[in-house]
């Protein structure tokens, strides 16, 4: 179970797989947040992703939801970005 407490440190789903639309603790596990920024708010940090890198979202019932394949498309287009210099 993933906890939806922005604060709390999120658990790998049970099966290892993320879902299509991730919550934003689940988010935050799957860019591993915990382990790349030095930020004790992940809320945070995923506001300035948003904010500043265009992290994809939508909203439903006015809560933030990150479709996967959007996010993995954005995490490629980082890389290829950051190859380029």
């Amino acid at each position: 179970m993933i906890s939806d407490d922005h604060t709390s440190s999120p658990v790998i789903p049970p099966d290892g797989h993320y879902p299509e639309i991730m919550t934003e603790p689940e988010l935050i596990h799957f860019l591993r947040i915990p382990e790349v920024s030095k930020s004790t708010d992940h809320h945070n940090v995923i506001e300035n992703l948003k904010r500043m890198h265009d992290l994809p979202c939508i909203h439903i019932c006015k809560k933030p939801l990150y479709p996967l394949d959007a996010v993995r498309k954005w995490v490629d287009d980082k890389l290829l970005k950051e190859q380029r210099g």
